[in-house]
């Protein structure tokens, strides 16, 4: 406090009473001083001017009311106390120097307001902090906007350099420590920047140069896995894995679920071509690598995590967004039937080991919208397929001891109807043949 300076509440040297008032009733009286008033704050000034003839005159001292919200007394309190300090102090808190520039800009006080505007602008805010400001600021003055430089929407071209760049980290090989978690946190964050909620997605889905570096990245990340899956089989024919199996188990694992991931954004970028191609021609060799690093239901996530990415492959040729041919249409439910029989039934004897052993171990599965969707794209494909291939799948299906799973009572079904009633509904090409 300066020297000589006058305190607030000091009635000896007191000349103004400032009454704050509220709607509820409460009434505050602060003795101040008229000469600190004025110099700090335009409304007292204009208040206690001559040319405001109805200040009230309560004992010797003037008297100026103050209406407020009860909410906002106290800042308003504050507000005051500041005009005695030396330099306005705004550092109590995000949402308290809110309050106080609310009652500072009701005031008049322009350098309080500055000082509280600065503290807000440059200090951290968390979730309830940001809604509050939004709901506060817009209304004080354009002069405060640049609080809300923070939350302001950024050019397109910044947002599509980090998205290319965090997509980099999401689909680069797995390392340890720091770069995992930032993997970890790419992959979750590009996600959410591509969902389409309340709010628009953060890059245009139709964005030419996104999606041309996006399959890049794709593509080297799915050359690696390639190699992975040449050299674990090479090895496995050559020699034994038993020494590196678990390092084995743990990469092939990374792989697909960077895979899994991979398929949630392209489908979102309509980009599930390049990775249902690649799919198809390697189905056969990623389900050989399964089964030689990760036998039974000992690393039955790594199952289950295949599972998942052929369940998106097949809905996308399912829904006919991407076109196969024929043959491989054939191959692909053939591999992806007889892999999803044999998961589904060790989750079951996983699930029964459970229940005489340990009933709190986590069980292994999927969602079942996954397997539903899995067992559904399966059937649209089957019945795609010419009848004798569909006939070939459905006696091995009908023979399997896990007919259960998947379920292809409709494809039998529709079969069935197609050819009993095949000559009939064709007759006319055998007419056409005779009269050639």
């Amino acid at each position: 406090m300066r020297a000589g300076r006058p305190k607030i509440g000091d009635q000896a040297t007191s000349d103004v009473v400032v009454r704050l008032r509220t709607p509820e009733g409460r009434d505050e009286w602060l003795y101040c001083h008229s000469a600190v008033l004025a110099a700090g704050s335009t409304y007292f000034a204009d208040r206690l001017s001559d040319a405001w003839p109805t200040c009230q005159i309560l004992g010797s001292r003037y008297c100026v009311e103050v209406y407020c919200q009860e909410l906002d007394l106290s800042s308003h309190v504050t507000a005051l106390r500041f005009l005695y300090a030396a330099e306005p102090c705004s550092r109590f808190g995000v949402r308290g120097a809110l309050g106080v520039l609310q009652a500072a800009v009701n005031l008049g006080c322009g350098e309080i307001a500055a000082a509280c505007a600065g503290y807000i602008e440059s200090a951290p805010w968390d979730e309830a902090d940001e809604e509050e400001i939004l709901r506060t600021v817009p209304g004080l003055g354009a002069q405060y906007e640049c609080i809300l430089a923070r939350l302001r929407p950024i050019d397109p071209a910044p947002v599509t350099r980090i998205f290319l760049s965090a997509f980099r980290h999401a689909t680069r090989s797995s390392a340890a420590g720091p770069a995992r978690e930032l993997k970890s946190a790419a992959q979750e964050q590009l996600e959410y920047m591509l969902t389409e909620d309340d709010d628009a997605p953060l890059i245009a889905l139709d964005n030419v140069n996104v999606k041309s570096q996006v399959k890049d990245c794709v593509t080297g990340l799915l050359s690696r896995f390639s190699d992975f899956l040449s050299s674990v089989l090479t090895k496995h024919k050559e020699t034994s894995l038993v020494g590196d199996i678990g390092d084995l188990q743990q990469e092939l694992h990374t792989f697909v679920c960077d895979i899994s991931w991979v398929c949630q954004i392209l489908s979102k970028l309509e980009m599930m071509k390049c990775i249902v191609l690649y799919w198809v021609g390697v189905s056969s060799d990623v389900v050989e690598a399964v089964e030689v690093v990760c036998p039974g239901y000992d690393y039955l996530k790594t199952s289950l995590k295949v599972v998942e990415v052929s369940a998106k492959v097949l809905e996308a040729v399912a829904f006919g967004n991407i076109v196969l041919p024929t043959e491989k249409r054939h191959h692909m439910v053939n591999v992806w039937i007889t892999f999803a029989r044999t998961t589904k039934s060790l989750i079951v004897q996983a699930d029964h080991d459970d229940d005489e052993g340990d009933a709190e171990t986590p069980k292994a599965n999927l969602d079942n919208e996954v397997w539903q969707g899995l067992e559904s794209a399966i059937v649209s494909i089957v019945l795609t397929l010419p009848s004798n291939s569909q006939a070939e799948i459905l006696s091995e299906w009908l023979q399997s001891k896990h007919v259960r799973y998947p379920d292809l009572t409709e494809a039998f079904e529709a079969w069935c109807y197609r050819s009993k009633v095949a000559k009939r509904r064709l007759s006319f090409l055998s007419n056409i043949d005779r009269v050639s």
